[in-house]
């Protein structure tokens, strides 16, 4: 099942009903971007600055899955993430308002941003580097207030994982990107 464009996962799952999150989601490629934080903290407003990097070429096609509410349901062995019907396609965008744009009806969620985390570090140990929502372990990054969320999830989208090491640095060069 699709919105009003762009990919899906298969027929929708099951009902929405169950857990929500108050957060946002937008499929990145084969993945949805799951971001988190109080309100204020630019939920909506990362979701759309990552709509606006895949339509800029800096990402795979990235469409919206959600903003505001989620629904979120284990699925196989990974995390379903869908909007409420009545926000289907719906973002805020600060200073225009409620805006309609093309969505997808549901995603598994391969990575979680948290904003304004009060565990954010310059060099995070691998445990903060992880989350659980509804017993399903998922990649988590968490972003410190005031910082601009946009390049590091940028660089967790296009970078490849592990390449910290000194010896893996020439490998590093020719995968990332």
């Amino acid at each position: 099942m699709t919105g009003s464009s762009g990919p899906t996962i298969g027929p929708t799952i099951g009902p929405t009903i169950g857990p929500t999150i108050h957060g946002s989601a937008v499929l990145v490629g084969d993945q949805a971007v799951l971001i988190r934080g109080p309100s204020g903290a630019g939920k909506s407003r990362l979701a759309f600055d990552l709509i606006l990097a895949g339509r800029g070429g800096q990402l795979p096609d990235t469409t919206l899955v959600g903003d505001d509410r989620l629904f979120v349901t284990p699925f196989r062995n990974g995390l379903l993430v869908r909007p409420p019907p009545e926000l289907e396609g719906m973002i805020e965008i600060r200073g225009l308002g409620i805006r309609r744009c093309a969505f997808v009806a549901e995603a598994l969620v391969g990575l979680v941003i948290d904003l304004d985390a009060p565990d954010a570090e310059r060099l995070p140990p691998p445990k903060a580097l992880r989350t659980t929502i509804s017993e399903v372990k998922l990649a988590r990054i968490p972003v410190a207030s005031g910082f601009p969320p946009l390049p590091i999830v940028i660089a967790a989208l296009t970078t490849i994982p592990g390449c910290i090491e000194m010896r893996a640095a020439d490998d590093c060069r020719k995968k990332s990107g």
